[in-house]
C-alpha cells in the first residue's frame, strides 16, 4: 500500500461518521441529521435475515449488505437540505439524510 493510501483511510476515519442499521425492511434510524458543506461517513449495518441496500439516487450511492454484513459510504459535502434513501430490497423502508 502507498503511503497515499494509507494518509486515505486515515482521512476517511476522521471524517464524521454516522451509524444506520438496516433490519428486514426497517431503517434505524430512518431521519440522519449531518453537517452540510462537510464530507461525511454513514456506517451501515443489515442485522436482518435477508440481504439489504442502501440505496440514494440523489447521492448517486449503492450499497448491497449480506445478512450480518457492515459497511460504509462516503458521502461529499452537501448542500442544505433533505436528500433520500432507502432499502431497494425493501421498498417500503424509506429514510432521509437532511444537511444543515
Amino acid at each position: 500500500m502507498s503511503l497515499a493510501g494509507v494518509a486515505t483511510v486515515a482521512h476517511a476515519e476522521d471524517l464524521p461518521t454516522f451509524k444506520l442499521e438496516m433490519t428486514d425492511g426497517k431503517l434505524n434510524p430512518a431521519r440522519i441529521e449531518v453537517p452540510a458543506g462537510k464530507r461525511i461517513k454513514i456506517e451501515v449495518r443489515n442485522t436482518g435475515k435477508g440481504a439489504a441496500e442502501f440505496e440514494s439516487v440523489q447521492l448517486r450511492k449503492e450499497k448491497v449488505l449480506a445478512p450480518g454484513a457492515d459497511s460504509f459510504v462516503v458521502i461529499a459535502p452537501l448542500d442544505p437540505g433533505e436528500y433520500k434513501f432507502f432499502d431497494d430490497f425493501h421498498q417500503q423502508a424509506q429514510g432521509v439524510i437532511v444537511a444543515r
